[in-house]
């Protein structure tokens, strides 16, 4: 059994449709997509609300997960960089970690049978 990774990353909410296009087209198989919340050197912002000021600390950003065979880890996370870079702080964060085990609901498979 070959050794596998997770994937995750934070980016822009209005960039998902452009990752998820660039990890199709590298032969992705699934992701993980969730709606999340927070802040880095962004912080966040300042608005206006009837007429009182208040800040916004937590930012909407779009979590993904994705589990891949350890050789697919550079082109996936190049993928990403690529696709969710605009230049502007608050582009995310990447982290890859090690997954010891998947197990598929349904066969019972394991490893990467189960990806």
């Amino acid at each position: 059994m070959g050794a596998m990774k997770k994937v995750e990353a934070i980016i822009k909410p209005f960039k998902l449709d452009e990752v998820k296009e660039g990890l199709n087209a590298v032969g992705l198989s699934g992701l993980t997509v969730s709606e999340v919340k927070g802040f880095g050197r962004q912080k966040g912002h300042t608005e206006l609300y009837r007429g009182a000021e208040y800040v916004v600390d937590f930012l909407p950003k779009v979590k993904l997960e994705i589990i891949v065979r350890e050789e697919q880890v550079a082109a996936v996370v190049e993928t990403i960089q690529e696709a969710a870079k605009t230049g502007r702080i608050g582009d995310g964060k990447i982290f890859v970690n090690a997954v010891e085990e998947v197990i598929r609901i349904r066969t019972g498979e394991r490893g990467e049978d189960a990806l």
